[in-house]
Order: C-alpha cells, then sequence, then structure tokens
C-alpha cells in the first residue's frame, strides 16, 4: 500500500465507508502525499500531457480569443487576466505571449493565478515570474474578470450514485477482507436524484456550481468573459471516475497519491449556474471545431513552411474527432452587454436574451 493508501485505510476503519470526493481530494491534495503536492504531473516524464504542452497553437488561440473580447467589452484597464488550475504556466506563458500584439492588453492585465500546491507554484514562478497566487476563486478581484480553465474541473472532487432496487445508493470505498481499499455501496438518507432505470450510475461535482457561480458573478458586476475546456459532455451519465499513472489508465484505488484522478465534466449545470448569475453563456463546442474556427489550421501551415516540423501533427491531435478534437469540449460565459466571444455561439435559448 502507499503511504496514503495506508491513511486512507485507517480512516475507513475509525470512521466506515469514504464517499468518493472525500478520496479524491486526499489523493490529490494531501499536504504531504498528495497527487499535486508532490510531483509535476504534465508532459512525457509525468503521468498525462495537456493541451498547452502539445503546442504553442493551443495558447494563442485562447489569448486571442481573450484579446478579441477584451476589445470587444471596450479595452477595460486594469483587468484581472486568471487561470485557474495553470499546471506548470505553460498556457498563461502562451497567453501573455499572444496578447502583446493587441496595444495596451499586457499593460492593462494583472495576472493572477488560482493554484493549491505549492509545488506547482514554484514551477509557474520560474516560468512567469513574480505573479499573483491565490487559494481559491473567491479571492479574485472584484475587477474585469478574463479568464481561462483548462482540465481544472475534470479534477474536482465527485459523488457517484447507482440506482438499485431500493432506490439510489452512494458509492464508496470500503476495505476488503485483506485490509486493502475496494469499491462500495452506501445507503443514502435521502434521494440524490430522480428515479432512473436499475444499475443507472450518474456523478455529482458539488464544487463545480459554487466555482462558477464566483467567476459568473465576477463577470456579472464587473465585465469580462470566462472560457472553459474539458473532457466531458451535456447531462451525461455512467461511471466516468478514472485514474491515469504514466500515461496509462489504471484502477483508481489502486496507487492513491500517485495517479492522477478525475472525472468527465458534466457542462449543463456549470452552463445553468452561470446563467442564473446573471451572464449570458454559450453552447458547448467541440474543442476541435472551436479552434479551427479560430483558426488554428492556418496558424499551423505558417508554422511549418518557418519550419516547425510538428506543426501538423499538433494540429491533428488537438482537434481530430479520433484524437482531442471531439472528447474536449468548450464553453464560455461573458457579461450581458458583450457581443459573443469569437468562436462561440449562444445558447439557443439565450440568443435573444442580450
Amino acid at each position: 500500500m502507499t503511504p496514503l493508501a495506508r491513511i486512507v485505510a485507517a480512516r475507513i476503519r475509525l470512521s466506515g465507508p469514504m464517499r468518493l470526493d472525500d478520496y479524491m481530494r486526499l489523493c490529490l491534495l494531501h499536504p504531504e502525499h498528495g497527487y499535486y503536492a508532490t510531483r509535476d504531473p504534465f508532459g512525457a516524464g509525468g503521468d498525462f500531457t495537456t493541451a498547452p504542452e502539445i503546442s504553442q497553437m493551443f495558447g494563442e488561440m485562447v489569448g486571442l480569443a481573450l484579446a478579441q473580447a477584451w476589445l470587444d467589452q471596450g479595452r477595460p484597464a486594469p483587468f484581472t487576466l486568471a487561470e485557474i488550475g495553470p499546471g506548470r504556466g505553460t498556457l498563461m506563458a502562451d497567453i501573455l505571449r499572444a496578447i502583446r500584439v493587441v496595444p495596451g492588453m499586457a499593460e492593462a492585465a494583472r495576472v493572477a493565478l488560482v493554484e493549491a500546491s505549492p509545488h506547482l507554484r514554484r514551477v509557474q514562478r520560474e516560468k512567469l515570474g513574480e505573479i499573483s497566487h491565490l487559494d481559491d476563486v473567491g479571492q479574485l478581484p472584484q475587477a474585469p474578470l478574463f479568464l481561462v480553465a483548462n482540465e481544472f474541473f475534470d479534477a474536482l472532487p465527485i459523488r457517484q450514485f447507482q440506482m438499485g432496487g431500493q432506490g439510489w445508493a452512494e458509492r464508496v470505498v470500503v476495505l476488503d477482507p485483506e485490509g486493502g481499499l475496494a469499491p462500495g455501496l452506501a445507503a443514502v438518507a435521502e434521494q440524490p436524484l430522480p428515479p432512473a432505470p436499475e444499475g443507472t450510475v450518474r456523478e455529482l461535482c458539488p464544487d463545480g456550481p459554487p466555482i462558477v457561480a464566483t467567476l459568473a458573478g465576477r463577470i456579472a458586476a464587473h465585465g469580462g468573459a470566462a472560457i472553459v475546456i474539458d473532457y466531458g459532455g451535456w447531462d451525461g451519465q455512467g461511471d466516468t471516475f478514472q485514474a491515469l499513472r504514466r500515461h496509462r489508465p489504471e484502477d483508481p484505488l489502486a496507487h492513491p497519491g500517485r495517479a492522477d484522478l478525475t472525472a468527465h465534466v458534466d457542462f449543463a449545470p456549470l452552463a445553468r449556474t452561470a446563467r442564473a448569475c446573471g451572464v449570458r453563456v454559450s453552447a458547448m463546442l467541440t474543442q476541435g471545431d472551436w479552434l479551427l474556427r479560430l483558426g488554428i489550421a492556418q496558424r499551423a501551415q505558417r508554422l511549418a513552411a518557418a519550419g516547425d516540423g510538428g506543426a501538423m501533427a499538433a494540429l491533428h491531435r488537438l482537434t481530430a474527432p479520433g484524437e482531442m478534437g471531439h472528447l474536449f469540449k468548450v464553453l464560455a460565459f461573458w457579461a450581458r452587454h458583450a457581443p459573443v466571444p469569437p468562436g462561440f455561439e449562444p445558447l439557443d435559448d439565450d440568443a435573444d436574451d442580450a
């Protein structure tokens, strides 16, 4: 057992079955043995590769989309340029380089990174220099906010419920006869969801909507736009809880603290929350469609012509349906008075509600 597995097992012996959200939170953020507290998980030497690590083109497209939104909203200055879950800082570095072509934008930007990991904070400072680190989105300034969240919401802890003959039960972590970690089911005091066919699995992310509510509240009050990019879908169901270690999937209970734990993002409750907070919301798009609308194919061709031998392969990986293009989705929300950000279109029921 890993050191964290022993901690989890001890807590289960003391307090009973552990909910998945509590398990995920321990595995990812335990101050001594948590996954993000102890390692740099990105790139070929880590456990997974994110879009910014594949090509600079990804960050350039995000940066120019935010730049156009900033221009469309009257060039507010100063404004907060923020990222939540910024990894190594690669995406923000590419965004900052891209927006330098927009007169006045880089000078008006006040960069803020929401990052929980002390280790990753050090990595980000090495790449970006002195920037503002925040513990949570509630610390974002009361100011115009232009923000990106790439592969952030998938790492938020989830709860899982399974429909049985007596109604919903919660999926939990228990101990097997040998004392190891194993999946189990626990009764719930109140039914958390409407009835469904027996065997149906649904996931809830308790932390996602409150985070969106905070971001949308800033934008509703002060202006700005947010772009959320992650793998997932709309009103999805099924078991998407997964672990990735050394670029390969494994049992999420196998190596607590040493594997990345994620789940597919359900964009529907995030969109509903944002709209309820007074901002406009886009229709969900695939990452591939959005990037192609922004002109990434033309950018790849120019890079290839200039001698970048990996540009076309990176384009394929970022946009092709069989690669990241369809698995990853994109959602935006923005100030009600403002035009739609580049590449997006409003939700059908929001189109006439500007």
